[in-house]
Order: C-alpha cells, then sequence, then structure tokens
C-alpha cells in the first residue's frame, strides 16, 4: 500500500463472531510466541485490543470503589478524593507520558527482533520513573496541606484529607511504576499481562479498602486513611507482580541485571520522546479544564449536567483507547520489522473498528440521553444539560474513533511531536477560543461549549488524517 492510499481501501474484512470470540479467548491468555509483525492483520489488532480495552477498564474501576466506599464518610471525605485527584492528574500525565516514550521504544526493538535493546529500553524507563517519582512523593508529602489549600479546600476537608492526600502523592511511585510497566508490557505485545497486573491491583484495593475505612474483623478503622493505603497497596503489590513478570527467564521482554545500568543515549531518546508525549496529554487535559471554566459561569446545575455527561462519555471512550494503544504497539512493531506497509493497514483497519464501535455507542447515546442522564440525577435543570452534552458530543464520536487511533499511531513509531502539534492547534488554539466564542458571544451558552467539542474533534480527525497519509511517521527513528 502506498503512503497516500486512503481509509478503505484493501481492508481485511471484519472477523466472524467465531473468529472474533477465539481471538478474544487467546488474547486474555496471551500468548508468549505470537508474532504481530507477520500473519493476519484483523488478528493481531483484536489479540491486542480485546486486553487493552480491558485494562483500561480495570483502570477506571479505581476510582469508582474509592468513591463508593468514602461516600459514606460524609461530603468532606469525598471532596478530599476530587481534589487530591485533581493533583494526581500530573502524575497520571506523567505517567502516561513516560509509557508513551517506553511503549515506542520497545515496540519498535521488539519488532527488529532485538529482545536485548528492549530490555535496556524497559530498563531505561523504570530508571526514569523512579527518579520522577521520587521527586515528586517528596514534594507532594511535605506540601500536601498546601496542595490542599491552593485547590479550595475548606478546613474540615484539611483536617480530614491531609494524611489521604500525603499516602497518596508521597505513594505516587506505585502509579508511576504500574503505568510504565503496563506501558512496556503493550510495546512487548504482553496485553494479557498488563490486563492481569491490574485486576490483582483491583481486587488488592477493593478488598482491603472497606476493611480499612471501616475497620472489618482485624483490621484498624482508618477512615479516609484507610482508602489511601488500601488504593497505594494495591497499585504497589500490582506493579511489584508486573516487575516480577520482567525479570521472569523466558517472557517476551526479560530484565536481567545488565540492564540496570545507565545508557546516556537511550536514556536521552527516552526523555525526548516522554517529554513531547507528557506535553501532549497535558494539552489535552488543560483544555478540559479551561472548557469547565468557560461553562461553570453558566450556573452550578450546567455544571452538574456537563459532569455527568463527560463521566459516562469517558467511560464509554475506554474501549476505544485500549483500541488506539493496540494500534501503535502494531505500528512500532511493524516498523521495526522494516515493514511500513502493515502498520499503514494496521492502523487503517484499528480505526475502521473503532468507528464501527463509537457510531453504535454514539447513536446509543444520542437516543437514550434521557435515561442515562436519570440514572445519575432527578433534578430536571441539570438532566436537561446533561441530555444536550451527551448528544452533541456523541454525535462526533466517528471523529474521534479515527482521531484517537492515528494520534496514538504516531505515538507508536515514535512521532510524538506531530500529534502534540495537532493537539496544541485543535484544542488550545481552535477548540477553547471556539467554546468561549459560541458559549458567550452567540447566546448559545453552555450549548456553544459542546459544539466546539465536536468540532473540535472532527477537525483533529481531519488534520491527522492528512499528516498520516504523508507518511513522514514511517521514517521516524527510536
Amino acid at each position: 500500500m502506498s503512503e497516500t492510499s486512503g481509509a478503505n481501501e484493501d481492508l481485511p474484512p471484519i472477523p466472524r463472531a467465531p473468529t472474533f470470540w477465539s481471538a478474544a479467548r487467546d488474547a486474555i491468555r496471551g500468548s508468549q510466541s505470537y508474532d504481530y509483525t507477520q500473519g493476519d492483520i484483523g488478528r493481531s489488532v483484536l489479540l491486542l485490543a480485546v486486553p487493552m480495552v480491558l485494562e483500561m477498564a480495570m483502570e477506571s474501576v479505581f476510582a469508582v470503589a474509592d468513591v463508593f466506599f468514602v461516600a459514606r464518610l460524609g461530603a468532606d471525605a469525598v471532596a478530599t478524593i476530587g481534589l487530591t485527584e485533581s493533583l494526581m492528574i500530573m502524575i497520571y500525565t506523567l505517567a502516561m507520558g513516560l509509557g508513551i516514550g517506553a511503549t515506542a521504544m520497545v515496540a519498535r526493538r521488539i519488532g527488529e527482533h532485538d529482545r536485548d535493546g528492549a530490555a535496556h529500553a524497559a530498563a531505561q524507563a523504570l530508571g526514569l520513573g523512579l527518579f520522577v517519582a521520587a521527586v515528586c512523593g517528596v514534594t507532594g508529602a511535605v506540601f500536601a496541606p498546601e496542595l490542599l489549600r491552593a485547590m479550595g479546600a475548606e478546613e474540615g476537608v484539611l483536617r480530614t484529607g491531609t494524611p489521604f492526600t500525603r499516602i497518596m502523592l508521597g505513594g505516587n511511585a506505585s502509579v508511576l511504576m504500574l503505568f510504565l510497566v503496563n506501558a512496556i508490557f503493550r510495546g512487548a505485545g504482553d496485553a494479557a499481562i498488563a490486563l492481569r497486573t491490574l485486576a490483582l491491583a483491583n481486587l488488592i484495593n477493593m478488598t482491603l479498602g472497606p476493611c480499612l475505612i471501616f475497620g472489618l474483623g482485624p483490621f484498624p478503622e482508618l477512615g479516609l486513611t484507610g482508602a489511601a493505603i488500601a488504593t497505594t497497596t494495591g497499585r504497589l503489590i500490582g506493579a511489584l507482580y508486573a516487575l516480577g513478570r520482567l525479570v521472569r527467564p523466558g517472557a517476551r521482554i526479560h530484565l536481567g541485571l545488565r540492564h540496570l545500568h545507565i545508557h546516556p543515549a537511550i536514556m536521552w531518546r527516552l526523555v525526548r520522546l516522554s517529554a513531547s508525549g507528557t506535553f501532549q496529554i497535558f494539552i489535552g487535559t488543560a483544555s478540559w479544564v479551561l472548557l469547565i471554566r468557560i461553562v461553570s459561569s453558566f450556573g452550578s446545575e450546567v455544571i452538574a449536567g456537563y459532569t455527568i455527561a463527560i463521566r459516562v462519555i469517558l467511560f464509554a471512550l475506554l474501549p476505544s483507547w485500549g483500541m488506539s494503544n493496540a494500534a501503535a504497539t502494531l505500528v512500532g512493531q511493524a516498523l521495526g520489522a522494516g515493514n511500513p506497509d502493515r502498520a499503514e493497514r494496521a492502523v487503517w483497519l484499528a480505526g475502521k473498528y473503532n468507528a464501527l464501535f463509537l457510531a453504535s455507542v454514539g447513536l446509543m447515546f444520542v437516543a437514550f440521553a434521557p435515561a442515562i442522564a436519570r440514572l445519575f440525577t432527578r433534578d430536571p435543570v441539570v438532566a436537561a444539560n446533561a441530555v444536550d452534552a451527551l448528544r452533541v458530543v456523541a454525535s462526533g464520536f466517528v471523529f474521534y474513533a479515527y482521531g484517537m487511533v492515528l494520534t496514538q499511531s504516531f505515538n507508536g513509531a515514535g512521532d510524538t511531536w506531530t500529534p502534540t502539534w495537532i493537539n496544541l492547534g485543535c484544542f488550545w488554539l481552535w477548540e477553547v477560543p471556539l467554546g468561549w466564542f459560541l458559549a458567550l458571544r452567540t447566546g448559545l451558552g453552555a450549548h456553544g461549549v459542546y459544539l466546539a467539542v465536536t468540532i473540535a474533534y472532527a477537525t483533529l480527525a481531519v488534520v491527522s488524517i492528512l499528516l498520516f497519509k504523508r507518511g513522514t511517521w514511517k521514517r521516524k527513528t527510536v
């Protein structure tokens, strides 16, 4: 296939149901021997995407479980979780940025059949992650009260929530290591191990959480602090389990003592990739913060409706992130194997699958938006705003599908600056100003913000397609 080939040329058909379920079963079981640089592209996409989709779902369970148990402790406890999660966004951003670099480098080495090189890249990523975690952990633990106060926490939240925030920020190494090791496994094609790691971490968190929060059985009643201990412990044990798989002989990627010393050249490439990847994610995160600031000018009911809609939408998009991560891995490995045409075909096929999935979800959101809103609120004003946001944003889901796959595919190729500039232009220079103009200068109110989101993602998809078809990403070295 040429560099200018389109999204609809010569694509394999969507697998029939028996083939799909067979691939899904094999994907969850995992395979040390499957070569993603050869064979059927559709099967390769599914083998990677299924565990990655489930992995993203496992990640979302952490936040849901914490809020479910802590809600019984009162409003201050829930507020503490909300404020701390806002502070943890920077940790997640750093972790995902480091993960982008780790996945790209490991996938490229695996595609080159250079497992020793992949192990060296993995070791450098883990070392860099530990350094970042130490800096963030010390800063967060020492300045937790000041950080909460800066976020607008009231005195009641400061009294009960400071230990929680200290533990979460101070123990951020568990987050960084979990994200990083799973990114390494994704790059190597061992997505099933990443899934098992998060399943184990969630199981520990959901079991230990209520015991430490409410003092069940022999456990002390620690309240909100117990929730922080349970979450950090779950993530830490999950990370240790994953690290154990990395040092086990015979795995697709194996770390030995010889890999643990610093390689300046590899470290510099990783820093360069991760820095642009972190900035890329920060741009997207900050744009949502700026948009909610515009929405807040229309009152609490509008904010509540917007919040409900966005949480539902983000949860629905989780499978798409899994599909996008699968595309990134396939691109990196195919380029490492010297087969850029296979990389391109994998991206278009992943985009096609993603578009079909999100189109179906989008239609359901448009049709059943009132019923979905009623699951979260009985306030008619809040529900009306949630319905409006759901319908407008969901109408652009097909664009999101291709945009997500393509931007992650650039990252998988090691071309992290292209999606960074795309995000900067489409979000900061287009979405946010357009949202402000439509909401505050045309009389559309919050509806204008929702329109801006859909228009911006449509723009991102078109720009990504045009740049992807130029093919410069095929010549990136990692």
